[in-house]
């Protein structure tokens, strides 16, 4: 499966880990189908409880707009079908990916895609940028940006952008005019300093 086919989520919840309790409180995603942006997700979810000020301000998601929102249970229905039949990508994906784990387990439900990290992709391609934050990366590749980061959908449409530009890296490094999803999967565990190595060995066995 290719990489430039898949969805690219993001969440945003009441705290940093579901082991403690944390939910989810929207829900953002991107699909892409050769590298075009086919469809998008995007749905505020109700966590049962008030979140603090700090994550109002922080997300400009306020109490007021979850007490009219569907509760999580409804939303991560739609959105396990949405996701059905697609690997996934995240910023951060270890955060993303234990909220989506915990929510969807709490209705019985799974998902058969696989995982992969757009920051862990970026440290091994843009060892140069001051760091690997979205915004700060966004800036750094010169993608265009006219939103408010930390809403689920403007995050994800942004790592949308920013993925599709780190892949047309690897094609220019490896020359390939595709990539394979398990390539950016195994990119992203490579040591920094064997990135060049690892793109050069595949290039040599597309020629061969």
């Amino acid at each position: 499966m290719n990489a430039n086919s898949l969805i690219i989520l993001d969440f945003e919840t009441t705290g940093l880990s579901p082991d403690n309790g944390d939910r989810a409180i929207e829900i953002g995603a991107v699909k892409l189908e050769n590298g075009v942006v086919t469809e998008q997700f995007q749905e505020l979810m109700n966590p049962g409880r008030r979140v603090s000020y700090f994550i109002e301000d922080y997300t400009g998601i306020t109490n007021g707009m979850l007490s009219t929102a569907a509760p999580c249970s409804e939303v991560m229905e739609r959105f396990a079908h949405f996701i059905e039949g697609y690997n996934l990508v995240a910023h951060n994906a270890s955060f993303d990916k234990r909220f989506l784990d915990s929510e969807l387990e709490r209705i019985s439900h799974g998902y058969d895609g696989e995982f992969t990290c757009s920051l862990l992709v970026s440290r091994r391609l843009n060892q140069a940028a001051p760091n690997h934050k979205l915004g700060t990366l966004v800036n750094y590749k010169g993608i265009s940006a006219n939103g408010n980061f930390h809403r689920a959908l403007y995050d994800s449409q942004m790592t949308a952008k920013l993925w599709l530009s780190m892949l047309d890296d690897i094609k220019q490094r490896a020359g390939i005019n595709e990539v394979p999803f398990a390539l950016v999967q195994k990119l992203a565990k490579t040591s920094k300093a064997n990135v060049g190595k690892l793109l050069a060995n595949y290039r040599e066995k597309v020629a061969s």
